[in-house]
């Protein structure tokens, strides 16, 4: 079985993100880092330093709403417009209900009008729910909203000058002025409020407070941006200011975006954790009603800092370059900063640069040490003034608004989150985390209602609540859905069903494979330090399984390696592969060494196009040898054009594609997106093609150009004809990303299918946008998991989409979680019925797993394929390996 743990898509080991609890500053010893090799360089002038986190960022432009509409003014709301300016004082607390919040500046939300993308199909208008399966009842984790207001609302923007970033500063500025303003609800950039006041789109209003931290005075502009009316599709925003603003009475602790409990967090002592729990509040137009959603969420909270972690790597090196070993340690890694509670991630480590070091600082650019900065604007005191600094780079985003290209950031005040490949692999670590993380559909209802209670009794919620004349349901929201049938599993002379459960790992020993190759010519490469006896008990396991299911193994060649190098195992593949052309080659590895894995990958990936295989040595002898002898069994034979099982697919001629992105981490900005595509009717026999793309315009040209090969190997294999249908299953698509994928992708693909097919009516493509990182959690029964092939298509759906979800897996632990399917191309003459169905079965098909996957097996091969050349191989597969699953 390859290194890599290969597991179904469903709830991910340790998705928790981390970060860590404020904690007093530590007394750090004076470190001693070193220089790098090379002349010494200049510290200064101050214009070679970049800020640290929140200078040097604009505020963005706002977005309009809808036109404006008639003033609607709730009774004892309507003022008289206020006085065009006016002064007051405010301290640097600010807001005192209010938390930091957004990347390094600290400051709000910006909650403007998105673009409501009607997306749902013509024959969709009046119904988009199906027939099939059979009928039940579920809720799901949403509350209704009773009542909301329906005045209409102004929309403006506040700008301060000297820019001030901090929220809640921003907050405390504008707070103090609320007896001008009114009734008012702002969100560090956004102001929302019933009353007009002396502004307009081109003309500001001005007010004044001075800054007690340092008696500034602070000019505050308010424009008029737009309204909004309870018609206007951007309005549930403003329901969600709210609702956030409540959870802000709850004393809640603002962490990047959502909140989470510190007096309620759990103490890991044995692995130095801490979890937080947390709630993450979304409220939207569903199909009938505007809902909330609510999920139960946790943070886990590491302890050390990047500056022990430094320390620690420079006081076991031992004759190394401590400027790489220090930078294999943190790169790329997430970082959590105390002082904000914002998180980055670190692209560098910067030795050149220390606390002592200069940056140009304010509208004057006076050059001002970090130890200064962070003295006066936090009251913090760096204890190492010799330590090296983080380099973290802007993202697109926060470039667009004026954060500058690279932020600097000081070791000792910054916290390591997330958790480690180490500590995945830490079984009992894992495991104290499920304890806490994997809440089962009871316990997760019972907080649920138990958080609706916080927000209907807590006085100051029900307050703010009142104020805007929003209330909530006390119960879940209850929805229709509908269960289809278990699928039959074709085996080469059998069928069974694949149950309730949805697992036919029991029929495999006993069960021809649907399509069976023979492995007559292979290699085994072993290295010393691994037992040769141990080694040739696995391959007859291997063999013995592979008799059992009429797959024919032969004797491998093996040949012996004196280390387990990366160099041992590259320098005997180019000596073998020179050579000769094996079907497949084995490697065995003693232990999970990322940079051998990459090796042998590229060198049978690229360099010498084989099939390979990479097998960790612990696996060899362990007790269920013989069930992962029977799985790497079945992994050889479709890696060499195999295939275990099918199902009963109705539809001739259709093409089912899957694509898929990853982001490479050692080439920023470079994403691969992979494609996958069937080439029979059976579902067994794909083609594959991955590129490298630096923009979305780059992708959308490159998935066309695939998409052509995919259709041209389609027709040689199928007497030339072309496929009647073709859905694409997409995955890697957020919600802001819609549009451009509708308007570029789809376009494109449209384009180049009407060049191939001759005119483009004959093109029958069906676009799919599938998601698996949704909040919605389904319950059946109150304490229950719906079962496998649960489909939801109202109720919780958007009403301007043509949407359903989907429950594939059995969940037995922990709650499970739907797959979203979003449908925004539909030509293909499918009715809703066919799709959910066809969209269950595919999630059958994928050959790691004798059990159904969370999305479609198209999609779960292109993510698998993504992830292979972004984390290992860093290029292009060769194109001989295409018509092959070489990357399972």
């Amino acid at each position: 079985m390859d290194n890599r743990r290969d597991r179904p898509a469903g709830r991910s080991r340790g998705r928790a993100s981390s970060s860590v609890p404020q904690q007093q500053q530590q007394q750090q010893p004076q470190g001693v880092w070193g220089r790098r090799p090379g002349p010494s360089q200049a510290h200064d002038p101050a214009q070679q330093y970049g800020p640290p986190p929140s200078l040097g960022r604009s505020v963005r432009a706002p977005v309009p709403t809808a036109a404006p509409a008639g003033d609607q003014r709730p009774p004892g709301v309507d003022r008289p417009a206020p006085p065009p300016s006016s002064v007051a004082q405010v301290g640097g607390g600010g807001d005192a209900s209010t938390s930091a919040a957004g990347r390094g500046a600290m400051r709000g939300r910006r909650m403007v009008n998105p673009d409501i993308l009607n997306s749902r199909p013509v024959h969709v208008k009046a119904s988009k729910k199906g027939t099939i399966g059979n009928p039940i009842k579920l809720q799901a984790n949403f509350f209704k909203i009773l009542s909301a207001p329906d005045w209409c609302l102004k929309q403006y923007r506040v700008d301060f000058a000297p820019e001030e970033d901090r929220l809640l500063v921003r907050k405390g500025l504008i707070r103090i002025h609320h007896e001008v303003l009114g009734n008012y609800l702002f969100d560090g950039t956004m102001l929302y409020s019933t009353n007009r006041y002396q502004c307009s789109k081109t003309e500001a209003w001005e007010l004044f407070s001075q800054r007690l931290s340092d008696n500034a005075q602070i000019r505050i502009s308010i424009r008029l941006v737009g309204e909004m009316t309870k018609g206007d599709p951007a309005y549930p925003q403003f329901y969600n200011i709210v609702a956030r603003k409540g959870l802000e009475h709850l004393q809640l602790k603002l962490v990047n975006r959502d909140y989470y409990d510190p007096r309620a967090s759990v103490n890991i002592h044995e692995f130095a954790l801490q979890l937080w729990p947390g709630y993450q509040t979304s409220i939207r137009q569903h199909e009938r009603d505007v809902l909330m959603s609510c999920e139960i969420t946790h943070k886990v909270m590491r302890q050390e800092t990047v500056y022990h972690v430094l320390q620690k790597v420079r006081n076991q090196c031992r004759g190394g370059d401590v400027h790489v070993s220090c930078k294999a340690a943190v790169l790329n890694s997430r970082v959590m900063t105390d002082y904000n509670n914002n998180t980055y991630r670190i692209d560098d480590i910067d030795f050149t640069r220390t606390p002592e070091s200069t940056f140009p600082f304010g509208k004057d650019r006076v050059p001002t040490t970090y130890l200064k900065y962070y003295q006066t604007k936090y009251g913090i005191s760096i204890k190492d003034h010799k330590q090296p600094l983080l380099a973290s780079r802007s993202d697109q985003r926060d470039r667009r608004a004026g954060q500058d290209d690279i932020l600097y950031l000081i070791p000792e005040l910054c916290r390591t989150t997330g958790l480690t490949d180490e500590m995945r692999n830490d079984y009992k670590l894992m495991a104290a985390l499920a304890k806490h993380t994997r809440v089962n559909p009871d316990r997760r209802i019972d907080k649920l209602l138990m958080f609706n209670r916080r927000l209907q009794e807590t006085p100051a919620v029900v307050q703010e609540f009142k104020r805007w004349n929003l209330r909530l349901d006390t119960n879940l929201v209850e929805i229709p859905a509908r269960v289809i049938p278990p699928e039959n599993i074709i085996f080469g002379a059998s069928r069974e069903s694949a149950t309730q459960s949805a697992d036919w790992t029991k029929h495999f020993r006993s069960s021809r494979l649907i399509v069976c190759t023979k492995l007559s010519d292979w290699v085994l490469i072993v290295p010393n330090s691994v037992r040769r006896g141990e080694a040739q008990n696995f391959v007859s396991n291997i063999i013995r399984a592979g008799q059992g299911m009429s797959f024919m193994v032969s004797q491998p060649r093996v040949i012996d390696i004196r280390r387990d190098y990366a160099s041992d195992y590259t320098d005997e593949l180019e000596n073998i592969l020179s050579r000769s052309t094996p079907q497949l080659v084995c490697c065995v590895t003693p232990r999970s060494r990322a940079d051998v894995y990459a090796s042998i990958k590229k060198k049978c990936c690229v360099d010498r196009p084989v099939p390979s295989q990479v097998i960790l040595a612990k696996n060899l002898a362990s007790k269920g040898a013989m069930s992962i002898a029977t799985k790497v069994a079945i992994q050889m034979n479709c890696k060499i054009g195999g295939a275990p099982w099918t199902l009963e697919f109705g539809m001739a001629g259709l093409m089912v594609v899957g694509f898929d992105v990853c982001h490479d981490p050692n080439q920023r900005g470079t994403d691969y997106g992979a494609m996958v595509a069937t080439l029979d009717r059976g579902m067994t026999r794909y083609f594959s093609a991955v590129t490298a793309h630096r923009s979305n315009e780059e992708l959308s040209n490159e998935f066309s150009l695939n998409m052509v090969k995919a259709l041209r190997k389609y027709s040689e294999l199928n007497n030339g004809s072309l496929p009647a249908r073709i859905i694409i299953y997409r995955d890697g698509v957020g919600d802001g990303q819609i549009p451009h994928v509708l308007n570029h992708e789809v376009n494109h693909l449209n384009e180049a299918l009407a060049k191939m097919y001759g005119r483009p009516e004959a093109v029958k493509m069906t676009f799919v946008i599938v998601t698996k990182r949704i909040n919605t959690r389904l319950f059946y029964n109150r304490r229950e998991n719906p079962p496998p092939g649960t489909v939801v298509d109202d109720v919780i759906t958007n009403p301007w989409r043509y949407d359903f979800f989907i429950v594939s897996q059995c969940v037995r632990q922990g709650s499970v979680s739907p797959t979203a399917y979003n449908v925004i191309q539909d030509n293909a003459g499918l009715d809703v019925s066919a799709l959910q169905r066809l969209t269950f079965q595919l999630t059958h098909m994928y050959f790691n797993w004798s059990g159904t996957v969370r999305v479609p097996a198209p999609c779960q091969y292109a993510h698998k394929l993504a992830f292979l050349v972004s984390q290992s191989i860093h290029r292009s597969p060769n194109a001989q390996l295409e018509t092959l699953l070489y990357f399972l």
